[in-house]
């Protein structure tokens, strides 16, 4: 780790936040300040690639600065009035449970603008596509940044716009009935969760999540936790998104275009269950332990629903989607997540922050491979892929069949890989909840969560099986193996699913302190 001084840290994060959100003003404009190409519209994506780039390098570099010594310490603070008369503050600050979702965020979203520039999906001006890509990644870091309740939710709201337009605009077919639900669903959230919000700061007589968390809930009656937990909960359940308010993530994630597939599940699905951690555990603790058990009753359900449907797509003859059995995928796995929250405990919540990191690099990679196939194929209906032009991958393409089992069995939660570590220590965390939760209720939750990781190795070997192997017949043309710049964008996530797993400390190093003091009475 570096030294760097406060103040510099300061601006790396205020620059983090707000440096995409001046990126893409500038790519509105008649010549965008990026490095100059061979047409405007390749001028215009070197841009994206060009903030994104120096987006990753300042959060990298805030990083190394960070004090891991410190990490329950808020560091990098900024906390300036903005709204006096009711107490609003542009307040920012990062510690060990905020800072691998930045640097996961600047990363994927970097990952997308550089596939983006040699694999541009089809449809209008790339102008706009790097505008909202940008406006999606500022919008995205804020909300993992910010410390005041009303920043959250402004935060939280900017990023429906950008996704909703690269569904509805970049998407495939159904893109607009997918983009609506999208929408629609996740407004009608932040409604409820607004609402919540706005009672918390009012009955508390202050919205700054610091200071909330510190006062622990104590200046909050049981009724008005109660009702926060229910109101804001239910907001954040949709984004999760939690069973049973989780259908529009199949259709969004299928109609969407790769890299809106990579950031939706790689980084928007993370802000829900950050918002669990952040704002309803330290905040309204006792509200939260009455709904901990219904809270956990759903995420195991599901956990199951998600790998019954998924094993419904990956069955012969099923007519699946590859795309939407990922997105079903998605629904268990954060079931996971969900579930080590609901313990109240550090080690399931540990769990639940390093099954966040490890889906948005799995995931990620498995949508980017999904892209590729359908790039290659035309196609990502699993019938076809299995029966026509992908069958045998590994002997067509066999870097692009690799890299496909080897996500598959990441995200199944094979030992020594980054999805086994948050997995099993959520079902830890089940095994021996917080002491004001009912042990039989989550044993009975840990052996159902338990029976999902067998469902989940079950369709996603069965996919493997499918599309990867078999004869190649000889007449069978060949596909394009992994190209350069696919390369490019795939090994850091190859790569850091392999050093998360294999070093899990590098994460929970982070973790651990800052969940500990968040449980114990705050953040400091």
């Amino acid at each position: 780790m570096i030294d760097i001084n406060e103040s510099v840290m300061q601006f790396l994060l205020a620059l983090i936040v707000v440096g995409p959100l001046l990126g893409a003003v500038a790519a509105l404009l008649p010549a965008p300040p990026g490095l100059k190409g061979k047409s405007p519209e390749q001028a215009v994506l070197r841009h994206g690639v060009t903030v994104t780039g120096a987006i990753l390098i300042a959060a990298i570099v805030l990083a190394l600065g960070f004090d891991h010594d410190q990490p329950s310490k808020m560091q990098a603070t900024t906390d300036i009035s903005w709204i006096p008369a009711l107490d609003v503050r542009i307040h920012l600050g990062v510690d060990g449970i905020s800072l691998p979702l930045l640097v996961l965020t600047a990363l994927l979203t970097f990952l997308c603008a550089l596939y983006s520039y040699f694999k541009m999906p089809s449809g209008p001006s790339p102008k706009a596509f790097v505008a909202l890509l940008l406006v999606l990644e500022s919008g995205t870091l804020a909300t993992f940044a910010v410390l005041d309740l009303l920043l959250f939710f402004l935060a939280f709201e900017t990023v429906l716009i950008p996704m909703y337009f690269l569904i509805a605009r970049w998407g495939g077919e159904g893109r607009a009935q997918a983009a609506w639900k999208f929408i629609l669903y996740t407004l009608l959230g932040s409604v409820v969760m607004l609402l919540g919000l706005l009672l918390v700061g009012l009955e508390a007589g202050t919205f700054d999540m610091v200071a909330l968390a510190t006062d622990n809930g104590r200046s909050l009656t049981a009724s008005v936790q109660v009702i926060a937990v229910l109101a804001i909960g239910l907001g954040l359940a949709v984004k999760t998104p939690m069973w049973p308010l989780h259908s529009w993530l199949p259709d969004a994630h299928t109609a969407a275009p790769t890299v809106g597939s990579v950031l939706l599940a790689g980084v928007l699905l993370k802000m829900g269950t950050y918002g669990f951690v952040r704002i309803l555990l330290p905040i309204a603790p006792d509200g939260f332990a009455d709904f901990a058990p219904y809270l956990a009753a759903f995420a195991v359900v599901g956990i199951i629903y998600g790998s019954l449907a998924c094993l419904a797509l990956a069955k012969q003859g099923a007519k699946g989607d590859l795309k939407r059995l990922i997105a079903y995928s998605s629904v268990g796995h954060m079931g996971f997540v969900l579930l080590g929250i609901a313990t109240m405990t550090p080690t399931g919540v540990n769990g639940a922050l390093f099954a966040n990191i490890a889906h948005g690099l799995i995931t990620g990679l498995l949508f980017f491979l999904v892209g590729a196939l359908k790039d290659r194929t035309g196609t990502t209906d699993l019938d076809t892929l299995a029966e026509e032009t992908g069958a045998a991958l590994y002997g067509k393409a066999p870097r692009l069949g690799g890299l496909l089992a080897f996500a598959a069995v990441a995200s199944l939660g094979l030992p020594g890989l980054a999805g086994f570590w948050g997995e099993m220590l959520a079902l830890f965390g089940a095994f021996e909840p917080a002491e004001q939760l009912s042990r039989p209720a989550f044993l009975t939750f840990m052996a159902i969560g338990a029976f999902g990781t067998l469902l989940t190795a079950a369709y996603l070997l069965i996919v493997v099986r499918r599309v990867c192997m078999g004869a190649v017949p000889q007449q069978a043309p060949r596909l394009a193996d992994v190209q350069t710049y696919e390369f490019a964008a795939w090994t850091p996530l190859v790569a850091l699913t392999v050093v998360a797993g294999l070093w899990p400390k590098s994460l929970l190093g982070l973790t651990d302190p800052a969940v500990q003091q968040l449980l114990a009475g705050g953040t400091r």
